[in-house]
Parts: C-alpha cells; structure tokens; sequence
C-alpha cells in the first residue's frame, strides 16, 4: 500500500490556497511540503496541524492505494 495526498490538493484548490499558503497557515516546514508533494509519509503531527488549519478531518487529507505487487496477494 502507498499513500497518495490528491484529496489534499483539491482542498487546497477549492480554498483558493497554494502549497507556500498551507505552509504558512499550518506552520509546517517545507520539508512536510516536499514529502507531500512526492507522496512520501510524513509525521502524524503534520497531518494534524494541515487538518486543523484547513478545518477538515486528517482522513480527508490522504487515501491509500494499492500498489501493482500488492493487487496479487
């Protein structure tokens, strides 16, 4: 399984808000930003600062996604 953070962006798309904005507004550090961006995990304390300033639950934030090996099992 692998996390993908696209509900995340339509978020920010449908609150008028660019990647530098949610840094600001959760005060997280551009290094959460980057790891986001490549769908990479990050800490769930981010995650909590991203769905409190963006007034959503962490589970709106993210889904996961089965990768191709794990569709066989």
């Amino acid at each position: 399984m692998r996390i993908q953070y696209n509900k995340l962006w339509k978020i920010l798309i449908d609150k008028n808000m660019k990647k530098v904005d949610l840094k600001d507004v959760a005060e997280i550090s551009s290094n959460s930003i980057a790891k986001l961006s490549k769908n990479e995990l990050v800490r769930m304390d981010v995650l909590m600062k991203i769905a409190t300033a963006l007034d959503c639950k962490v589970e709106d934030l993210f889904e996961t996604v089965k990768e191709k090996e794990d569709e066989n099992v």
